[in-house]
């Protein structure tokens, strides 16, 4: 049960950081964000990554990669890359971002469906949401927004992830076409992990904190 209910417990979290901080810059957003893009990338390349070159063929897998890339790439057009940490909703919004919605609600589908047969991965996708999820909830309290679309939004990011690793649990899909999704959803996950990673130096000055954060999200994965 757990690959189903870490996923909401995420956004829970998420949002009670959100509703007790307030304010992004009073606690180090950045230092949370390195943890989870090295967990994510690390957990991705011990445990999905190994398990679909073995059962594809390598240029095959190399292309639903690539295709995860680019994928990943075209939903950031819509979500401004709030996937790994940049929301823009300004206070005074009142247009709902649908395509926000959108983007984030498939990537959160597309998450979920590598869960179904790895579960160690259910901890990269909860360490990758909570962050993610604090910033959402924190641009969406300053937003213009009424309460209940608010909820509604969140509920239904809560549910997507856990919905995708549904649909994997109870489709009858070939492995072919499980392992070719997991690939793409490697892709995406490499896409985020890495600008993540690369988005949080400053400068590309050295910074011993978000070393020390990316050493722990990397030693932490290969131990689970």
């Amino acid at each position: 049960m757990n690959k189903f209910i870490f996923p909401v417990i995420a956004v829970i979290l998420g949002v009670l950081i959100a509703t007790i901080t307030k304010n992004k810059k009073s606690w180090n957003m950045k230092l949370m964000l390195s943890f989870s893009g090295a967990f994510l990338l690390a957990l991705t390349l011990f445990e999905l990554l190994p398990e679909v070159y073995a059962h594809l063929d390598s240029k095959q897998t190399g292309l639903f990669i690539m295709i995860g890339i680019l994928l990943q790439i075209v939903l950031e057009l819509f979500s401004k890359g709030a996937e790994h940490g940049h929301v823009h909703i300004h206070k005074n919004e009142t247009v709902f971002p649908w395509w926000l919605f959108v983007s984030l609600c498939l990537h959160s589908l597309l998450e979920g469906f590598p869960i179904h047969e790895h579960n160690d991965m259910v901890y990269g996708v909860l360490i990758h949401k909570i962050p993610i999820a604090t910033l959402i909830s924190m641009f969406l309290f300053q937003s213009s927004f009424s309460k209940p679309k608010i909820a509604v939004f969140l509920v239904i990011f809560a549910l997507m992830t856990p919905l995708g690793t549904l649909i994997s649990n109870t489709s009858n899909l070939t492995e072919t076409f499980a392992h070719g999704i997991n690939a793409v959803v490697i892709g995406m996950f490499f896409h985020i992990s890495t600008t993540i990673l690369f988005e949080s130096s400053d400068g590309h000055k050295f910074n011993l904190s978000k070393f020390v954060a990316i050493i722990l999200g990397v030693g932490i994965a290969y131990l689970i």
